[in-house]
């Protein structure tokens, strides 16, 4: 039952995916960013709980909720910890009517061919066994296209979907994010040569099953829009991709059926100085700013 509604609210849900899943390397940018200092805190556990508290703080704010949030990825530490008592995941959707999904990547590769492929991620099975049993409705995957090389994004577009079939067979939804990097000179070309990868490889998918596809956001927009009509796609959302909120925000609007899944771009503002009361206000401006570039 939770499912159906929860695939229902990714699809025709009015917000976006907030990115909540920085893991341990770029974890202490975002607690610096955050205003927490490295002398702050010694060893990974008390990194790893600064972050857990900050993750806390935003998903219990007032701001944060399914009227304008529709999903939110979560780092694995994230979602085996609890918020109030409760198991992370559950206190999305039932407190907060948000749909929990799960970062699963393990890092990159060094880079060949143009691209980062994915590292292998030994276990994964007993990851997605534990994400369903956590209530996690889906799974995020990135990988990193640095350059429009045919035969390195044809390689990432193939571990991508070889990856979100192992993530189906869990009854899991797949979130593929072959990351287009913003500064490269070939960037359009190689935002071509991506979306003619993914069309092909979703063709091979089989009747009745769906992904869903975050992206760079586009150098055209409505560059995606064979994308975000196509049958076999739940939804595209967009990366911010390094380009500040406003900036990623004007890029947003111009593209039709994209919702953000914004993570740095997100918690820029926040600071753990704040109050409550300025947090919250910080983060509510954030969010219906996002917010109201992914529906426009």
């Amino acid at each position: 039952m939770a499912q159906a509604e929860m695939t229902e609210q990714v699809r025709n849900g009015i917000g976006f995916i907030a990115a909540l899943d920085q893991s341990g390397g770029s974890t202490p940018k975002a607690l610096k960013l955050y205003g927490v200092d490295e002398s702050q805190y010694s060893g990974e556990a008390a990194m790893y709980d600064m972050i857990h508290a900050m993750r806390s703080r935003i998903i219990k704010s007032p701001a944060f909720s399914g009227d304008k949030v529709v999903g939110a990825i979560l780092f694995e530490q994230t979602m085996d910890r609890d918020i109030d008592g409760i198991p992370t995941a559950t206190f999305l959707w039932k407190n907060r009517h948000v749909v929990p999904f799960l970062k699963i990547d393990k890092g990159l590769e060094p880079e060949a061919d143009g691209v980062q492929l994915m590292k292998p991620m030994p276990g994964l099975d007993a990851l997605l066994d534990r994400a369903a049993k956590a209530g996690i409705f889906g799974t995020k995957e990135r990988s990193v296209v640095g350059a429009a090389n045919a035969k390195g994004i044809a390689a990432i577009v193939a571990q991508q979907f070889e990856v979100a079939a192992q993530v189906t067979s869990h009854g899991l939804m797949p979130i593929l994010e072959p990351e287009v990097t913003i500064s490269i000179a070939d960037k359009a070309e190689a935002e071509a040569m991506l979306q003619d990868e993914i069309l092909r490889a979703l063709e091979q998918l089989p009747a009745g099953q769906q992904v869903m596809l975050k992206l760079s956001l586009p150098s055209q927009a409505n560059f995606y829009a064979p994308l975000v009509a196509h049958p076999k796609v739940l939804k595209v959302v967009a990366l911010s991709g390094g380009h500040s909120r406003i900036a990623a925000n004007v890029i947003l609007a111009q593209n039709k059926g994209i919702i953000a899944s914004f993570s740095r771009a997100l918690t820029e503002g926040l600071s753990a100085q704040q109050t409550d009361a300025e947090f919250d206000a910080a983060l509510g401006e954030a969010i219906d700013s996002i917010y109201r570039a992914s529906i426009a």
